[in-house]
């Protein structure tokens, strides 16, 4: 594994700070599913993206693909420039917060 593939893995690390298991429950509720940009009144982005970030953590490091890379790439992107719009107040049940655990991070922990 190359050096920038290597921090790409660890940053994935720090930006998704759900599980798989945790990701693959949250994904299953009816709060998951309401929110995110839905282009033809299907799956959202953030939910299709959750799906692939629960394979991403499943799999070996050796494994992975030049796709998987640029996948963690946009997840990272994502979960940056979504936490910069943090409201204020209490973000517990906020699609705000929603959207963000799509990606497989929770502000709350």
């Amino acid at each position: 594994m190359a050096e920038e593939e290597r921090e790409v893995v660890a940053e994935f690390g720090r930006a998704v700070n759900m599980t798989a298991k945790e990701l693959e429950r949250w994904l299953g509720t009816e709060e998951s599913m309401a929110v995110g940009q839905k282009d033809d009144g299907g799956e959202s982005t953030g939910h299709e993206s959750g799906r692939k970030i629960v394979k991403l953590l499943h799999a070996k490091k050796s494994s992975l693909t030049e796709a998987d890379y640029a996948h963690m790439r946009k997840v990272i992107g994502y979960i940056h420039r979504h936490l910069a719009q943090r409201p204020d107040g209490d973000v517990r049940d906020t699609r705000w917060r929603h959207s963000l655990m799509n990606w497989g991070h929770d502000p709350l922990k």
